[in-house]
């Protein structure tokens, strides 16, 4: 039998080293694609809070972060580093969907390779503008909220569907039109357009969190709409920030009446 894609992503996960993880990830996708790795019994799950990450950036509470603000080189690269961060982790979430979820249809695991490839050229391009700017990925601290929320979710692949790509990830398709307008403004035509591909792309992320959500509902006869707000409500604050990107979460597969309700609940 050719080798489980549950245990290839596992090594991705376990990477360290940035090169390495990225690499990993290329080499994972590419063997998937071709045919060579099975969605099997794969072998024992790891714990989430044994991912493999670099030792910078420096992780910190996000009250100790500063605002991020445009003014000079620093400050420009300092914003693109909280990005890359993002993209960053996700590359481990994708593969920490395909590599902890087991028994679930091939289309799911299609989906989150998809996912995690795609993650590792958006960190790839962000890191490249860093790069342009004299600094690097690591350079400046960060914060975990990300993968603290992967960890409250790795029990159940509903609950994650819910509220990683749903809430987390939904919520980059509200601001990122904002911070294309502002890198245009100061004049970095660059990241602007990297910016522009991302949020393209991250549309089919949160697409796909909104499938396999309905799709698990199903299997547990329950309704989809009433699950995601109850775990809203249960899992994280009952407040949503706004406005929302309507157009954008209509594309990922969000239903006017869940736009609705989730504007009633913005501070």
């Amino acid at each position: 039998m050719p080798p489980v894609l549950h245990d290839a992503a596992r090594a991705c996960l376990e990477a360290r080293a940035v090169d390495e993880k990225l690499q990993r990830s290329d080499d994972v996708a590419a063997a998937w694609r071709q045919g060579a790795l099975v969605a099997a019994a794969g072998g024992p799950l790891l714990p989430p809070e044994r991912v493999g990450r670099p030792a910078r950036p420096v992780l910190v509470a996000p009250r100790l972060l500063p605002r991020r603000g445009l003014g000079g080189v620093k400050d420009r690269a300092a914003f693109i580093h909280a990005i890359a961060h993002i993209e960053f982790n996700a590359i481990n979430l994708a593969w920490d969907a395909v590599h902890r979820f087991r028994g679930l249809p091939v289309a799911f695991y299609e989906d989150w390779v998809r996912v995690a490839r795609e993650e590792v050229e958006h960190f790839r391009a962000l890191r490249g503008r860093l790069q342009d700017l004299g600094f690097d990925y690591g350079d400046f601290p960060a914060h975990d909220g990300l993968w603290e929320t992967a960890c409250r979710t790795a029990h159940d692949p509903l609950v994650r569907m819910a509220l990683v790509p749903r809430v987390l990830e939904a919520r980059g398709l509200d601001v990122t039109p904002g911070m294309i307008e502002r890198f245009r403004a100061a004049g970095d035509e660059e990241t602007a357009q990297i910016l522009e591909k991302i949020l393209r792309e991250e549309v089919g992320h949160v697409a796909a969190g909104s499938r396999w959500l309905r799709h698990l509902c199903a299997e547990r006869d329950l309704d989809p709409e009433e699950t995601f707000f109850r775990l809203l409500a249960q899992r994280l604050s009952r407040t949503v920030r706004c406005p929302l990107h309507r157009e954008a979460r209509r594309a990922a597969g969000f239903t006017d009446r869940e736009l609705e309700r989730l504007e009633r609940l913005c501070r």
